[in-house]
């Protein structure tokens, strides 16, 4: 039996249903013991983006945890990014299968931005506009790429950032979790330093917050929860016109665990946010 050092992640977590949305669409949801993270914002009719973002982090969570006791029971150990794109398909599923089994759920769908720790790094996936981002020493950088027409134009070279910025087809974004049969997420991997913060959100925050806004607000020993509200005020002072969810991890020290050749699991706690 021996000790093992590394690194845990702190976090907190709010959701604001925004000054002009009657319902919230955004969820959100977390699974502490294994230290995965998620962020959906919904989007159909009557209330079936709030439907599509709920059942798209249940599944995703549910899902990891499923692949790990699996491995667990039987091998081989599935890397950590291949659970994490099974479990982001499995949510495609669950929530593609929901709407075509209900008309009143029809074409419902749901961005998607996820993080998971990895030893000493962060994996994070995302579909979507839901967006990650990277604070650290007083920088905030976006860790995710946006799947909107808008920014793949500007990506492309068609549009400038000041031209993308003016224009009225800023929700528009070309992929998302259950609108069709299969899902094409991005992954990425972020090394980890003590103290670095990361912020999953909607894009009800990112429309009023640029990143040296975000890394204002998320100044080194902040506590999570009040940089969490504060950013919520800061869009809904600008306009607030989508739901806002702001969850903020930071990275600290673990203290050592005692590691020794018998595997025990149980099933995650698994949060999820309340509708308003």
């Amino acid at each position: 039996m021996t000790q093992t050092p590394g690194i845990s992640l702190n976090f907190a977590a709010a959701t604001d249903v925004g000054c002009k949305r009657g319902n919230n669409e955004d969820s959100f949801g977390y699974d502490i013991e294994r230290h995965l993270y998620v962020v959906c914002d919904g989007m159909g009719g009557n209330a079936a983006g709030e439907v599509a973002s709920g059942l798209a982090v249940r599944a995703l969570i549910e899902s990891f945890e499923i692949q790990r006791a699996n491995s667990l029971a039987s091998g081989p150990n599935l890397a950590i990014e291949q659970r994490l794109l099974n479990s982001i398909n499995e949510a495609n599923r669950v929530v593609r299968e929901a709407s075509q089994g209900n008309s009143e759920l029809q074409s419902m769908g749901t961005t998607l931005v996820c993080a998971c720790l990895d030893d000493t790094r962060l994996l994070v996936g995302n579909v979507g506009d839901s967006r990650a981002y990277l604070i650290r020493n007083g920088s905030c950088l976006q860790v995710t790429l946006d799947h909107s027409l808008l920014d793949e134009q500007v990506r492309s070279g068609m549009l400038t950032p000041e031209e993308a910025a003016a224009s009225p087809l800023q929700s528009i974004i070309t992929r998302a979790v259950g609108i069709a049969d299969t899902v094409e997420p991005d992954l990425f991997a972020v090394d980890l330093n003590l103290e670095d913060m990361l912020l999953l959100t909607s894009d009800g925050l990112t429309r009023y917050a640029r990143p040296e806004d975000i890394a204002q607000f998320a100044s080194s020993g902040a506590d999570l929860s009040t940089v969490c509200q504060e950013l919520i005020d800061y869009a809904k002072q600008g306009g607030g016109v989508d739901n806002i969810t702001c969850m903020m991890l930071r990275v600290v020290e673990a203290a050592p665990t005692l590691v020794s050749e018998e595997v025990e699991f149980s099933a995650p706690a698994i949060e999820l946010s309340p509708q308003e």
